[in-house]
């Protein structure tokens, strides 16, 4: 299971870097039709994955979590503006720090239960792995898709 959540994020990070390439600093914080900006989903990527794997781990989040985590839903006028580059870097130092972590939570009993979040919403090992994949994907495809909105409207 392992080596396919690493699969999956080495896929999330060529996509990222593919579809994000020749935006505008100005663009990726934009909110084209109203979608959320390339620079969110970035970010959310970025920081989701440590918080899934934290709970993988049966951690819960650290209070430097819990900042980055409320400063992911503040307004756009209240967020970083980060430009493109420091915005991927996150994302591979993230991915970095997660192939460690993934490899050693897949020699792990994958049905070892953990919570999730405050509320302890039920889980186990395997499940917050898949997560991880999954959930990534999908912000992958939410910054393709803003991506190409962005390219339409240069016209």
């Amino acid at each position: 299971m392992g080596r396919a959540v690493l699969h999956a994020l080495d896929l999330a990070l060529d996509d990222l870097t593919k579809w994000t390439e020749g935006l505008t600093d100005a663009e990726v914080h934009a909110q084209p039709l109203g979608l959320t900006s390339v620079a969110f989903h970035l970010r959310h990527i970025a920081r989701s994955t440590d918080r899934l794997l934290s709970y993988a781990e049966g951690k819960q989040l650290s209070a430097e979590q819990l900042v980055a985590l409320k400063a992911e839903h503040a307004g756009p006028e209240l967020q970083e503006r980060e430009p493109l580059p420091v915005l991927l870097a996150e994302v591979e130092a993230s991915f970095s720090n997660a192939a460690e972590r993934v490899r050693v939570l897949a020699t792990a009993d994958l049905d070892t239960f953990r919570g999730v979040g405050r509320k302890q919403l039920p889980t186990s090992i395997g499940g917050a792995l898949i997560h991880v994949a999954d959930h990534t994907q999908r912000h992958v495809g939410q910054v393709v898709t803003t991506a190409k909105v962005l390219r339409a409207l240069r016209g």
